[in-house]
């Protein structure tokens, strides 16, 4: 729908990265202003004056991008360590409970239930829709994809998505935030190093992300600064709703903390894992389809648990492809949803890669041609 002058604000910014990215169409290194529509987006964060009119959603912007320039304070390191540290121990809990007889098809229900849910949250909503824009939805479908990848507790969507671009612009090379291969150590030392740095590592390095330089366009939209700034209330709900199922259900508080650790602590542990192994696992084993520059890997086991984020090699090579599993063997859960989103009338501007597009950057073509 077109939107009238009225109607569009002006978020003066530079948009070379985003071009970079292919996030926004135009030539790399044109750095327009960006237009947005002032009707459900947030004004511009730069200037007093701005400030001054569009008072505390201005305020709250650039309060978010202010302090992703910060080093994280105490609470928020304590917090980040709490939720890389406590899920594999809930894991250990539960299986030595069940092992005791504590146990339940409910609860291995919720688990599968919030797992997809939040786990789609991430694949599709933090990543294709919000970093990447490979397609196009509005209001409770973009809304609800930003609270189900909240509830996957891998940090605020802004700061998320702020992280990833920031990968694909340095992808194994300096400054990529969690590269198995930038700045490694010669041998098997350095392998596990790197490894274990893109794994789960560089959580406990400095999460500063440069928000004004890598997600203008998250910044100037007042909805999600907003479901950015209550994160935490969508990692409470993805711990709460399990419990409250499995309470229901059950009749019972041991339901209500069993719900609770396998439907919620568990769930998040698997996630987590499987989500870092993307950075870790498929930079390094897997086939390379394509010419992408960097070191990522398709990788099918990571292909299925991750929803089609496993085959990465074909996302680096097109990173705004809606579609990461580009061979009809190459099964991708979150192109189905995507794609039936999009028959129903709730996604639109899907991006794919052309034919000619997927031939030039075939490594198989290439090897024939001796490139």
């Amino acid at each position: 729908m077109s939107q009238s002058p009225e109607e569009t604000a002006v978020l003066a910014v530079d948009a070379s990265i985003l071009r970079e990215l292919d996030i926004l169409p135009g030539p790399v290194g044109v750095a327009p202003a960006v237009a947005v529509p002032a009707g459900r987006h947030a004004a511009p964060i730069e200037g007093a004056e701005h400030g001054r009119k569009h008072g505390v959603q201005a305020d709250l912007a650039e309060a978010t991008a202010q302090a992703a320039l910060e080093p994280a304070p105490l609470a928020v390191r304590l917090a980040t360590m709490a939720a890389v540290m406590l899920p594999p121990l809930a894991l250990v809990a539960a299986m030595i409970l069940a092992w005791g007889g504590w146990f339940g098809w409910i609860y291995v229900a919720l688990l599968a239930a919030m797992y997809v849910i939040s786990g789609l949250g991430i694949t599709i909503g933090y990543h294709r829709l919000y970093t990447h824009k490979s397609f196009a939805t509005r209001g409770p479908v973009a809304v609800l994809f930003a609270i189900f990848g909240g509830m996957a507790a891998q940090g605020p969507v802004i700061w998320w998505c702020a992280t990833h671009r920031k990968h694909h612009q340095h992808s194994d090379h300096e400054h990529d935030p969690h590269s198995p291969h930038a700045g490694q150590e010669p041998g098997i030392r350095g392998a596990i190093k790197g490894f274990f740095h893109a794994h789960m590592g560089w959580l406990f390095q400095e999460l500063t992300a440069d928000m004004k330089r890598y997600v203008p366009d998250l910044l100037a939209d007042r909805t999600t600064v907003r479901i950015n700034s209550l994160f935490p209330l969508w990692v409470a709900l993805g711990l709460v709703i399990p419990a409250a199922i499995a309470g229901l259900v059950t009749m019972s508080w041991m339901g209500v903390f069993l719900g609770f650790l396998w439907g919620g602590v568990v769930r998040i542990c698997l996630l987590h894992h499987v989500t870092w192994s993307i950075n870790s696992v498929c930079h390094i084993w897997g086939s390379r389809d394509y010419a992408s520059g960097d070191e990522s890997r398709n990788n099918p086991i990571f292909g299925i648990l991750a929803f089609g984020e496993g085959w990465h090699n074909n996302h680096h090579a097109f990173p705004a492809s809606a579609r990461h599993g580009l061979k009809w063997w190459q099964f991708d859960s979150s192109w189905v949803i995507i794609r039936t989103l999009e028959k129903c009338g709730l996604a639109s501007k899907v991006r794919l890669p052309s034919p000619d597009r997927l031939a030039a950057r075939s490594t198989r073509a290439r090897a024939s041609k001796g490139e």
